[in-house]
């Protein structure tokens, strides 16, 4: 995909990059609420507390965004999980058994579980790359369109989607499983406009730092779901608001209103009806049924393909 995406890009107009932002934020919104109400699955799932303490992170989020200015007004997610996170502290939340029982320092085993190549896996995991190379495409154009006011350039998508897969490649040789671009990054960066490569570089030190150091991982893992609830549903709801900003920069006629509303549903519609696809073989619902972006892609690319332009008038 990195390589080929020079020839791809003219599938990526501003209306289907738009479209694609637009999905992506939307599809973020149920993760924010899950991680509000406890963190689906959790025993204390949907408690009164959980809603709490991400109302006051969410508040304190806020204020810091339209009421002050520098350091507290970049940091304002950063300052308001740290006082969600005490804020939870009398309710129980925070619990440091895991820090306790994890050890101090940890090397990855490399080729811990050697090479093997089978076909279908090879076919599957090539083809869930793809899907997740076609996210990223929104990823990055929410990315730049939020931070820089732009849309990507064709190098810097060729470059960012190549280094996605590269590290991709090397990881998988420390037995690290495949990532993502993860989107809810995105919503920090466009929150807090700072897109700054010493920053980002700063912060891949501390996610490494968290793989080396198994105490300093645990520590991370106690921040209540709730406090990261509160902290991203506002930084989810800028990433649809980057992607509308995107899709009002073209001319709203019908053909375009039914381009990006057409993809939105059927992209929002399968992924909030899974069962939809439950006559379908297994991989069907593997790329389709699991992320709404995959579908409202595919459609705005279609009908942006298919759809007659209007004509203007000479």
């Amino acid at each position: 995909m990195g390589l080929t995406i020079r020839r791809i890009r003219k599938f990526f107009p501003p209306l289907v990059t738009g479209t694609v932002v637009f999905t992506v934020g939307l599809s973020l919104y149920p993760t924010a609420v899950n991680y509000m109400a406890g963190g689906a699955g959790q025993a204390t799932y949907g408690q009164w507390q959980n809603w709490l303490v991400a109302f006051f992170t969410l508040a304190v989020v806020t204020a810091l965004n339209h009421f002050c200015k520098g350091f507290l007004k970049l940091a304002s997610i950063l300052v308001g999980m740290a006082a969600g996170y005490v804020f939870s502290i009398p309710f129980g939340m925070v619990s440091f058994d895991n820090v306790a029982q994890s050890g101090v320092f940890q090397l990855p085993q490399v080729m811990h579980f050697g090479i093997n190549f089978e076909m279908s896996a090879c076919i599957a995991i090539g083809l869930l790359f793809v899907i997740n190379s076609v996210q990223a495409i929104g990823d990055f154009s929410a990315t730049t369109a939020g931070g820089l006011d732009r849309e990507p350039t064709t190098s810097e998508l060729q470059g960012a989607i190549l280094g996605y897969g590269v590290t991709n490649m090397i990881g998988a040789c420390f037995g690290c499983l495949p990532t993502a671009t993860y989107s809810q990054n995105v919503g920090i960066v466009v929150t807090t406009k700072v897109v700054n490569r010493v920053t980002l570089g700063i912060a891949a030190g501390i996610i490494l730092i968290a793989g080396l150091f198994p105490k300093f991982s645990a520590l991370l893992t106690t921040i209540p779901y709730a406090v990261l609830g509160g902290a991203t549903v506002s930084v989810f709801a800028s990433i649809a608001m980057t992607g509308i900003k995107l899709v009002m920069a073209e001319n709203m006629s019908y053909r375009n209103t039914s381009i990006v509303g057409l993809a939105a549903a059927l992209g929002m519609g399968v992924s909030q009806a899974p069962a939809s696809l439950a006559l379908f073989p297994d991989w069907v619902t593997t790329v389709f049924g699991k992320s709404p972006v995959v579908i409202a892609t595919l459609v705005a690319i279609l009908l942006n393909v298919i759809l007659p332009k209007e004509r203007t008038a000479s």
